[in-house]
């Protein structure tokens, strides 16, 4: 599902309106009906409503929402933030025609509405162009909204919320339900966002799709994850599906270095080798049984010595279709050494997480000298330190923090949390809505690097790689958490749905993180 940030936006409406001569009052009724229509269908019971308008277009599609509801029998007052006469263009035409069909209409003047007995509430105050910080009347307006009892429906946006980074502006409408208009905005699908939105409905208005279908923001789905799941053939073998070096593990964290190439495995990479320090060689062979291991030497602190890199480079050599380094790798000063000598000398597609990326923050410019363009899956804190920045400035722009940092570096980057990050060297951007907060756990990371190994060692391009790992990662500890019904589960339990997880990918027939209305 493509996405739009409000610049895209304003540039969606004008040529809409100037270059395919639909007038903007018939965009503002299909808003408002559509918006209706959800209501309807959500709340069929409710009678009164209460439409609470600000001042723009975002009002317009307030007053069109008012009039179907009245239309439909519903018990309808309309609180407006401006005089009526100062109401123009569109806007103007839709209240004008609410108050021909003698709607409830009432003034505010800086006061908070009368709305004690209303069941539902439509919040039309702000449109996704808000910039500046909710202050004064609004801000109170806003947390007397949030306080009532009754059901919220935002119309295009929660009042208060950052279209383009999620955040709120000082302060935002907790809504129960969001309808947001083709394409859908950013800030509702990124944390957090998607706290404020509730429910996502996302409605058709008739924008021409060939002004949207070129955005490089995207949501990524079911359907568009199942188009990436390649067919396995019946007469195929383990060579088939590619072999995965993973370079991991040091005294203490052998448990990573398991992790992520056993996650390979059931993402379905034909073979995995595990190459780890020879300290804790023996402790590995003993972990595994369908992965390869591989004893490299080591350091007096038994880390991996730069000297290591001859064998893995001949390892490399031999067969190899992609190399994973990183988890639990630590970041002694050999290992530093090694690591940075590594990934430049390396002729595969390479996947580097964890430790691998904490020696690289030392200095990021090292991924423009890979020979194939870098996958780096950082966590906000792993990111912050790449970037330079806090893990909070990460936090508050997740979407632009990556995307300038793939931009720079030229390399893919999978900004793990809540609503995965996904960014291209080439500008696009891909949200990942799977997953949920039991993933908050130790070794969740190294799964999700095992997972996007083996699909780039089958064959999958980075960006497949990434977008279906992130997608497959975050189902396999949904079906998790559908299964338990609490928070507990391990990394290696969600490792082991990966399999299920693309079996439902496969199969299902509908969306479960929006709805359409047409």
């Amino acid at each position: 599902m493509k996405l739009s940030t409000k610049q895209i936006s304003r540039e969606i409406d004008r040529r809409t309106i100037e270059e395919f001569g639909v007038p903007g009052v018939v965009l503002m009724e299909n808003a408002g009906r559509a918006v209706a229509s959800v209501i309807l269908m959500e709340y069929p019971s409710a009678r009164k409503i209460a439409v609470i308008c600000g001042a723009g277009n975002n009002a317009g599609d307030g007053f069109v929402i008012a009039r179907h509801l009245v239309s439909s029998g519903k018990e309808v007052s309309v609180h407006i933030t401006e005089k009526k006469e100062r109401y123009r263009g569109d806007a103007k035409t839709n209240l004008d025609s609410l108050l021909e069909i003698k709607a409830d209409v009432r003034e505010l003047d800086e006061k908070l509405p009368r709305i004690k007995d209303s069941e539902v509430i439509v919040d039309a105050v702000f449109g996704t162009g808000l910039t500046r910080k909710v202050e004064g009347f609004y801000d109170k307006l806003i947390k007397f909204i949030n306080r009532q009892s009754s059901r919220r429906v935002s119309v295009d946006i929660p009042s208060g919320l950052d279209a383009d980074t999620g955040q709120p502006l000082g302060t935002a409408v907790r809504a129960d339900i969001t309808v947001t208009f083709a394409p859908a905005k950013l800030g509702v699908c990124i944390h957090p966002g998607v706290d404020y939105s509730g429910k996502l409905f996302v409605a058709d208005i008739t924008i021409p799709k060939t002004l949207w279908d070129h955005l490089p923001f995207e949501l990524l789905t079911f359907q568009k994850c199942r188009g990436l799941i390649k067919t396995r053939s019946a007469d195929s073998h383990k060579g088939t599906y590619g072999h995965l070096l993973v370079l991991a593990g040091s005294p203490g964290k052998s448990g990573a270095a398991v992790l992520c190439a056993e996650a390979a495995l059931r993402a379905g990479s034909g073979l995995v080798t595990l190459g780890v320090p020879k300290s804790i060689f023996p402790v590995v062979e003993e972990k595994t049984t369908e992965v390869m291991s591989l004893s490299l030497k080591d350091s007096k602190d038994g880390t991996l010595h730069p000297d290591a890199l001859k064998e893995v480079l001949r390892e490399l050599e031999g067969r190899k279709s992609a190399l994973a380094v990183g988890p639990g790798i630590s970041i002694s000063k050999s290992t530093e050494e090694f690591v940075e000598k590594v990934i430049t000398r390396c002729e595969v597609p390479v996947i580097l997480d964890a430790d691998a990326l904490n020696i690289i923050s030392k200095n990021p410019a090292i991924l423009r000298k890979t020979k194939v363009p870098a996958i780096v899956t950082p966590h906000p804190g792993e990111m912050a330190r790449l970037c330079g920045v806090s893990t909070k400035q990460v936090q508050e722009d997740r979407v632009g923090v990556a995307f300038r940092f793939s931009e720079k570096y030229g390399c893919y980057v999978v900004l793990k949390g809540a609503r995965t990050v996904v960014s291209t060297p080439g500008g696009e951007v891909f949200i990942n809505p799977t997953g949920n907060s039991a993933m908050a756990t130790a070794g969740t990371g190294d799964v999700l690097t095992g997972i996007i190994g083996g699909l780039t060692a089958q064959g999958y391009d980075p960006l497949q790689s990434c977008m279906l790992g992130v997608f497959l990662h975050g189902q396999a500890a949904d079906l998790l958490l559908k299964e338990t019904g609490a928070t507990g589960f391990t990394a290696s339990e969600i490792s082991r749905k990966i399999p299920a997880s693309r079996n439902t990918v496969i199969s299902s027939t509908e969306e479960k993180h929006f709805a359409t209305v047409r």
